[in-house]
């Protein structure tokens, strides 16, 4: 599986972006889609994921404001972020997990840069 992740920029605080995440290779096989963040200093942290089945999980520093979604046609996955804070800035990564039987794999993109200004 690769992973092409876009759509980081320079942002002002309130606004927005959308961040995409295209996947390759053996996709059928992705079980679980979703977006890290990795401050400088801090450890990267779970943003958001989305299921094969279209179940959602946030981080509760982002939900009410982020949104997960995926195109099954397009093979991508996307983070709509809205009302973006300085406290969101952060390097996004994409991830894709695979499950087979008790064996968890896991595939990283290359990460995009987020940068809120106050």
């Amino acid at each position: 599986v690769q992973l092409q992740a876009s759509g980081g920029g320079l942002v002002q605080a309130g606004e927005s972006l959308r961040l995409s995440c295209a996947a390759s290779g053996s996709i059928f096989s992705i079980n679980v889609m979703g977006w890290y963040r990795q401050a400088p200093g801090k450890q990267r942290e779970l943003v958001a994921t989305i299921t094969s089945g279209g179940s959602t999980n946030y981080a509760n520093s982002v939900k009410g404001r982020f949104t997960i979604s995926r195109d099954n046609a397009k093979n991508t996955v996307y983070l709509q972020m809205d009302s973006l804070k300085p406290e969101d800035a952060a390097v996004y990564y994409c991830n894709a997990l695979i499950f087979r039987g008790s064996v968890r794999t896991s595939f990283w993109g290359q990460g995009t840069q987020v940068t809120v200004s106050s």
